[in-house]
């Protein structure tokens, strides 16, 4: 069992930029493939990006690559999300997600945050 709790959400002009966090509580950290997706209002919820278990390779959807980066720190149970050159159409609650299994997390993750609201405005 983990829990997920994401923070960093807010109000940011197109071009910002902004960085969640996702802080992990529960079995150990280091043992989850983590990832974020989001889904927009009236869309379904769509992955964002994944990161593997220790090596930290990362995995992005095509609309965020090269704006987007996600990082984790073992250390802290956290992982991150870096967002830059942000877009109105990047508007969404964006969720934190866990799993054993890096191909699971981007189908259906185990473990889900509550959210955290990201707006971008033009």
């Amino acid at each position: 069992q983990v829990q997920l709790v994401e923070s960093g959400g807010g109000l940011v002009q197109a071009g910002g930029s902004l960085r969640l966090s996702c802080a992990a509580s529960g079995r150990t950290f280091s043992s989850y493939a983590m990832g974020w997706f989001r889904q927009a209002p009236g869309k379904e919820r769509e992955f964002v990006t994944a990161i593997t278990r220790r090596v930290g390779g990362a995995y992005d959807a095509d609309s965020v690559k090269g704006r987007f980066t996600i990082s984790r720190d073992n250390a802290l149970n956290t992982v991150y999300l870096q967002m830059n050159s942000l877009k109105p159409e990047d508007t969404a609650v964006y969720y934190c997600a866990a799993d054993g299994n890096l191909v699971r997390l981007r189908n259906g993750p185990g473990y889900w945050g509550h959210g955290t609201q990201v707006t971008v405005s033009s």
